[in-house]
Parts: structure tokens; C-alpha cells; sequence
């Protein structure tokens, strides 16, 4: 059987170690990753092998040559340009029709039995084979259910964590049968996991998995990185450590000089010809390259060296890498995850931060503090994004050169001349930090829209139906006053999608930013009539008949929603009583107390003036808060099936989008009226994306949060407000008298702690257990377990904390209340709480 190394790859998140090399040859103890692939290939007896390059492929192929050196048979099929994972093994196809072939990645360290998996594969007849693992976190792969024969039932890649169903996630290692090269279309840019095994697991084709129980850990990033070095010292990966073991755990090279005054406590390993001086101490997990130096005093612990470098006198590395042929010079201190490329020089009495990377051929100068990236760098954290945006403290996370960073890496995704809309909330911090995303994108060649203070849906709206590729809002967080939310939107005003997020961080991570050449300084302008546009569109598309006799209490909570009440309400004709119709610069938004007391505030309001019913939109105008005729607040959850009736008992048709995490309370209200629901996931841009389907006629989120599809799909409280206001004026009952008919909730929730490393095997436990007690489950977004009663309960990690969250519904309270108690105590067993 021949084998398949995949080498072609360029390693972006492990800038800059990779900025002048391949990701294959990064050293791990010494040794190219590759290599020890390949080493790992020939102990199986695979020593015919076809690899394929693409980044730096000469790199490769003057390294590892013909692989007479290893005893091996290497031939090289280059790609001209990036083929993908499937395309790429097509282009070597001519050497792979005559048998089964292993396809393996040549950046990852592994040690699985590979003999195994091929007797498993010939054992089961199978067209391909995956190679699986279970992993803590399994966001960066594919992931994986197989039955019990292992046939893959379902694989997902690179979810979010509410996708997340299992911690079982595919390894990049296949066996395949030759006859799958003709599923792959030549030329094209193809991959297994996302175009050819989905097709053929729709045809039932005999697709099966290996659960691996050796070590495999793909070298991604720079803390796996120094996780694979860790664990090659520590045994538990079977790798062939060069040198002679001097102690236990101490691997020396024979032709390295280490003076005897030298502390050395390991695991750890010195390269060929290293030099450690007396009174350098090399402490746990640290890796010395070869010809590298180590003067008297230095200290070095989880530090991984390549060759050539030279460590001064009283040098301190700690958990940091240093590229080859680097220089530290006395004195200089380099810390945690700290990263110095190839061919820099560190100056005496240097301070490297925590962190920092430092390209290639860079001087960082004597006694200097370095605590940014030189050149490039990182914002050190695994996600951009959360749930609201890029969102962090003023000044603090979110600074003016932050935003240039951000902006620019926007705009280097657009071409240029394109159009980008920008606006703000009525927040100082929101203005200053615009300014700084405006620079940045005029000098990206981006001719910016700004908008200035405007409600968030009328950026939206303006973003979709003017020709923009994008837009940039900048809003307060919610009950935060101190920090604020980047909300990045594309073309037709939505929130960026999950692919184009990660498309915008990879940018931002390597910080290439294209800049304009001096005839491209794009333009700034300011749109004379986006309100009027907005309100004339809006009342063009909402059924606004019999408002007019309507009399309603308005609050603009101080935000920018009272820039276009006036003009909305002057021509609809009713009577309306509005508070805090005004920018409050210094309260941009509220604490949970303020809003407690405004809502009180307007409920008096509302009753005293005998109103049909009373809104409150938050600062940005994109929620909404209900108030009924009684001066009652309606809840969230109340809020959404009033709304959804009353939408429903008018249209009598359609469809409507709702996510997962909503009662089933609004299957009954969409039955009555003969409507179906379409669940969604948690995710915001899966309820706009639904919300943009034909026959779509609502959508909500559950949290204040309403889209009106026959104007925009997307969350908009001021289409909300006027699309209720026509909606109570041609209904005969109120509001009250709608939400008393609607069937009350038994709906609870509950945030159980979970360790990142632990929330794969929680979900996979989960539908382990339902499975066991044959329970029947979905995975929309998370887990939906759903019992024989209809009762369910359903499980999602949380995306940027460590729990899982945890909703449950039943016939009464007490039964929902046990309901999420027992599937809790599954959560809490499975991550070891």
C-alpha cells in the first residue's frame, strides 16, 4: 500500500514560525513534523510515499530529497495553487490507481497504529476509512457519530460550539480504495470533509471510522505547538528521540557539550553540537536546538530553541519559542507564549511581554519593553467574536488602534473602490473610535458612508439597499457603559457569517493590511436623507392601516431610536406620548437597575394615559421592551407569542423562524392559525438567514429582538413597533387579551460550569445517554433530547464562557424543574465536576 502525505499546507496561525518556512518542517524535539510522519509511515511499513506540496514546496523537497536518508521511496506532486484536501490528492492520482492508499497530514504528530486501521478498513470493506480522535475541544475540526459496526452516520466541520454534538473529530488520516479519485473533480479545489464525503454519505456509500486510541495532536497553533514538544519529552507520544538519554528524561545529543556546573532537570533534550555554559540552568519540557549556545546564568524553562540561536549571559526564556538563528543578548527576558522569529536579534536587557510575536529579521534594541507585536500580531484570544460583535472595555481592549487593525483587516477582504457604511450610538466612546475605523478605511482605498448617530437597523438598511459591500457600527454594550460592541455587517446588513468571520481574523492575525497608494485615498461622505429613506421604505412595506386611532406611550431610553420616531410617527397620524426622546452622550446605556426603573416608569405612564400599549426600545433601537393596555411589562418569552399570534392570526399562512431555545408554546399558537415554524440555532445570522426564505412571515429571537420579513430580514424594533401598531389596530382584542389566551410556558434554564477541555465528551455523553434510554435527540444547535411525553430538554455549550447552557419544558414546573435536574447532573458528570 502506498501513503499520501499531505505537506502543502501554510500554517497562518502559527506566524511568525512559519512566515519564511513551511509548517511541515517546524522542529518537534528536533525533527521536522514531517519527518517524524514519515518515520511513523515506515515502521507500518508504508515506504512508498506520494507527497504533495504547494507553500514553499522546495523547502520540502531539498529537506527530505528522494527519502533515501529515511529508507523510503518519495515521490512529489506540487500544486500550482492552493487544491484543497481532496483536489490535492487528485493531482497525484496517477500514482495512486493500482491499490488502496493512506492518506495522512504532514503536520500533525501521531503515533496511531496505522497497521490497525488498515486491517480494520480491508475488515469492513470500506470505500474510505477517517481516522478519529476524541479531543477536548473540537471547534477546529470536523466532528464525527459512528454506530456501533463504526459506519459514519453524520460528521459536521469546524463547528460552532452549538453544533457541537460530539468530541470524536476526524484526524485528516483516510484509507481509501482508488475508485474514490473519480469523485474528485481535476484542477478544482476540493476537500474531503466539506464536498466529497457528505455526497457520498448521502448515497449510502460505505463510509466508516477508526476511533484511534494513540496520540494525535494537530500542530495548529502556538499552545499546541508547545503541547506537542511537551508531550514528545513526557512519553506520550512514541517518537524517536535522537541523543542518549544522560538521565531520566534528560536527552543530550552525543556530540553536544554541556558542562557539568549546568542544572538540567528534565524532561528535556539538547540538539548536536549545542553548547550549555556552567551555571545555565535548563529546567522541565524545554527543547535546545541544534548548535545552539547557552551562556553562563541563562535560565530557560518550557522554552523550545531552534538551531543556530545564541542565548546571552543571564538570558530568562519561560514557556516562549525562539526561532533559528536568532541572537538574545544579555540580560534579555522573553515570556510566556511569547514567539521571536527567525534571524531577530533581541538587545541586552530587552523585555519581551507575554504574547508578543516578532517576525523575522527583526532588532529589537537594548533595554527596550516590548509589549505589542512587532510588525504583526496577535490579539491573543481563540475568537475575535462573540455574540455581539468584537466587544471589550474602552481604551482598555478596545482602543483607536485596535479599530485601525480591525477596520483595516475589513477592508482588506473588500476590493478596492468598494463602499463600506459606517455609524455609531449616541456614546463620546463610540464617536472617537469611529473616527479611528474611518481613517482606516479611507486609507484602505474604502469609500466610507458615514451615517454618523443613527439607530443600528437604519445602518442595516441603508447597508442593504444602497450599493455597499458591507458596514461598521459601533454601539455601547448592553449594561455596560464602560465597554462597547464592533458590529461588522456584510452586504445586505446582517451580521457577518461564521466563514467570513474567520475569513476577517486570519487577516487581522497576520496582520497583512493593504494600504492605498496615494491617488486611491478613497472617500468620505455624508448621506443627506438615510432616515427620511428608511421611514418612507418602511412605511411603504408595513400594513399600517387604522393606526391612526391608536394611542401609544413611547420610550427612546435617551438612543438614537428618537432620531427617527418623529419622522415615522408625523406621518402614520396617531397619538403618542414619547419620553427620552433625546441623545444622552453620557448615559449610552443602562444597568439592569436603570432599566428596571424606566420600565416601571412606563408602565405608570401607560396606565395613567390609557393606552393601547406602551414600547421601549433599547439605546440602538434594534430591541424592544412591551407594555399592555393594564400597564403590565410582558416578558421576553410572552412578548414573542403575542407578537407571533398576532402576526399569525392576520396572515393565516406562511412560515416563521424561531430558534431552538424557544418554548414549544409557539408550535401550538402556529397550529392554531395554520402556520409552521422553522427552527433555527441560537446563532443570530441563522435567524436572518432564515428570516430571507419565500414565505417567511416572522422571525424572533426571544430576547426583545423582532424581524419583519416583508421589509428586511433582519432584528429591527423600530419595524417591530410599526408593524404592531397596525397589527392591535385591526384586531379586536388587546394585549392583555391576547397573551391570557396563549397557553402559559413551563420553560426553565440553568447554566452548569464545564471546562473548555471538557465540553466535546459532555456533548457526546449526552447523546451517548439519550441513545441508551432511546430517547429520540436533535442536533439543530447543541443537543434536544425529546422525551415520549413531548417534554425536552436542550443542551448547548456556551461559545465564550466556560458552561454549557441547559433549557428544559414539561407539562408543569415541578416536572420541568426535575427534567433539567437530571440531565444537568449528566453535564456535571461527564466534564468530572
Amino acid at each position: 500500500m502506498k501513503a499520501v502525505v499531505m505537506a502543502g499546507g501554510e500554517g497562518t496561525r502559527l506566524r511568525p514560525m512559519t512566515a519564511n518556512q513551511p509548517k511541515p518542517l517546524l522542529p518537534v524535539v528536533n525533527r521536522p513534523i514531517m519527518e517524524h510522519v514519515l518515520r511513523l509511515l515506515k515502521r507500518h511499513g508504508l515506504t512508498e510515499t506520494v507527497v504533495t506540496v504547494q507553500f514553499l514546496a522546495a523547502l520540502v523537497r531539498s529537506y527530505f530529497g528522494d527519502g533515501d536518508e529515511l529508507g523510503m521511496t518519495l515521490h512529489y506532486a506540487t500544486e500550482d495553487l492552493p487544491l484543497g484536501t481532496a483536489g490535492s490528492v487528485k493531482n497525484a492520482a496517477s500514482r495512486l490507481r493500482d491499490d488502496s492508499f493512506l492518506v495522512i497530514s504532514g503536520d500533525a504528530l501521531t503515533d496511531v497504529d496505522l497497521s490497525d486501521m488498515i486491517r480494520f478498513h480491508r475488515a469492513n470493506s470500506a470505500l474510505v476509512t477517517i481516522g478519529l480522535k476524541r479531543v477536548p475541544n473540537p471547534l477546529e475540526f470536523g466532528i464525527i457519530i459512528v454506530d456501533e459496526a463504526g459506519r459514519i452516520q453524520r460528521f459536521l466541520e469546524k463547528p460552532t460550539w452549538g453544533q457541537v454534538f460530539s468530541d470524536t473529530v476526524n484526524t485528516g488520516i483516510y484509507v481509501m480504495e482508488p475508485e474514490i479519485l473519480d469523485e474528485v473533480a481535476d484542477g478544482q479545489a476540493v476537500d474531503w470533509a466539506a464536498d466529497v464525503f457528505p455526497k457520498l454519505l448521502e448515497r449510502g456509500a460505505p463510509l466508516y471510522g477508526y476511533v484511534a486510541d494513540g496520540y494525535w495532536e494537530d500542530v495548529g497553533t502556538h499552545e499546541s505547538y508547545l503541547k506537542a514538544q511537551a508531550d514528545a519529552l513526557a512519553g506520550r507520544v512514541k517518537l524517536d528521540i535522537g541523543g542518549f538519554e544522560l538521565s531520566p528524561g534528560v536527552w543530550v545529543a552525543e556530540t553536544a557539550a554541556v558542562d557539568p556546573e549546568a542544572v538540567l532537570k528534565g524532561p528535556l533534550l539538547i540538539g548536536d553540537y549545542a553548547k550549555v555554559e556552567a551555571g545555565a540552568e535548563l529546567r522541565e519540557y524545554t527543547v535546545l536546538g541544534d548548535n545552539a549556545v547557552v551562556r553562563e546564568g541563562a535560565f530557560l524553562h518550557r522554552a523550545v530553541v531552534h538551531d543556530n540561536v545564541y542565548l546571552g549571559p543571564g538570558t530568562n526564556l519561560r514557556g516562549c519559542v525562539i526561532g533559528k538563528s536568532t541572537d538574545v543578548m544579555t540580560g534579555a527576558r522573553i515570556e510566556e507564549n511569547a514567539v521571536i522569529g527567525d534571524e531577530c536579534v533581541i538587545g541586552a536587557e530587552a523585555y519581551v511581554s507575554s504574547g508578543v510575536k516578532i517576525y523575522p529579521f527583526k532588532t529589537v534594541e537594548a533595554g527596550a519593553v516590548v509589549n505589542t507585536s512587532v510588525i504583526w500580531e496577535s490579539r491573543g484570544q481563540a475568537s475575535l467574536f462573540g455574540r455581539r460583535g468584537i466587544s471589550g472595555l474602552v481604551n482598555v481592549e478596545i482602543t483607536p488602534e485596535l479599530c485601525v487593525r480591525l477596520a483595516s483587516a475589513y477592508a482588506t477582504t473588500l476590493k478596492k473602490g468598494e463602499s463600506v457604511v459606517t455609524s455609531r450610538d449616541a456614546s463620546r466612546a463610540a464617536s472617537a473610535l469611529k473616527r479611528a475605523v474611518i481613517s482606516a478605511l479611507t486609507a484602505s482605498a474604502i469609500n466610507v458612508i458615514d451615517l454618523e448617530a443613527a439607530p443600528l437597523p437604519v445602518t442595516r438598511f441603508y447597508t442593504s439597499r444602497k450599493p455597499t459591500s458591507g458596514g461598521i457600527a459601533l454601539r455601547t454594550t448592553a449594561g455596560d457603559p464602560q465597554s462597547v460592541d464592533i458590529v461588522f455587517l456584510d452586504s445586505e446588513g446582517a451580521d457577518l457569517a461564521p466563514a467570513t468571520q474567520r475569513k476577517l481574523e486570519r487577516v487581522y492575525s497576520r496582520q497583512e493590511f493593504r494600504r492605498a497608494f496615494p491617488g486611491e485615498i478613497a472617500e468620505l461622505s455624508y448621506p443627506a436623507r438615510a432616515i427620511e429613506d428608511y421611514a418612507h421604505e418602511l412605511l411603504r412595506c408595513v400594513d399600517m392601516r387604522g393606526a391612526d386611532d391608536l394611542k401609544v406611550v413611547v420610550d427612546c431610553a435617551g438612543g438614537t431610536s428618537s432620531l427617527v420616531m418623529p419622522t415615522l410617527l408625523g406621518r402614520v397620524g396617531l397619538e403618542v406620548l414619547t419620553v427620552n426622546a433625546r441623545l444622552d452622550e453620557a448615559s449610552p446605556t443602562e444597568t439592569l437597575a436603570e432599566r428596571r426603573r424606566d420600565l416601571q416608569r412606563l408602565s405608570e405612564l401607560v396606565g395613567s394615559s390609557r393606552a393601547h400599549f406602551g414600547v421601549r426600545f433599547d439605546p440602538v433601537g434594534e430591541r424592544i421592551a412591551l407594555v399592555d393596555e393594564k400597564g403590565q411589562l410582558i416578558s421576553e418569552e410572552r412578548a414573542l407569542l403575542v407578537v407571533l399570534d398576532l402576526v399569525a392570526a392576520e396572515r393565516r399562512g406562511g412560515r416563521v423562524a424561531l430558534p431552538v431555545t424557544t418554548t414549544r408554546v409557539a408550535e401550538q399558537v402556529c397550529r392554531f392559525h395554520g402556520v409552521q415554524v422553522e427552527w433555527t440555532s441560537t446563532a443570530q445570522d441563522a435567524l436572518t438567514s432564515a428570516a430571507a426564505e419565500e414565505e417567511m412571515i416572522f422571525a424572533g429571537d426571544g430576547r426583545g429582538g423582532f424581524v419583519v420579513p416583508e421589509f428586511a430580514p433582519t432584528v429591527d424594533g423600530l419595524a417591530a413597533f410599526m408593524r404592531l401598531l397596525g397589527l392591535v389596530a385591526r384586531t379586536r382584542l388587546s394585549l392583555s387579551q391576547i397573551d391570557a389566551r396563549i397557553p402559559q410556558a413551563r420553560l426553565l434554564r440553568r447554566a452548569v460550569p464545564t471546562p473548555w477541555a471538557a465540553k466535546g465528551l459532555v456533548m457526546r455523553s449526552l447523546i451517548e445517554a439519550a441513545e441508551e434510554q432511546g430517547l429520540h435527540y436533535e442536533t439543530t444547535d447543541g443537543v434536544r433530547v425529546v422525551l415520549d411525553d413531548r417534554s425536552w430538554v436542550l443542551i448547548i455549550p456556551a461559545a465564550t464562557e466556560p458552561v454549557t447552557d441547559l433549557w428544559a419544558e414539561a407539562r408543569d414546573v415541578d416536572s420541568a424543574q426535575a427534567l433539567l435536574e437530571r440531565w444537568a447532573r449528566v453535564v456535571e458528570e461527564a466534564s468530572g465536576a
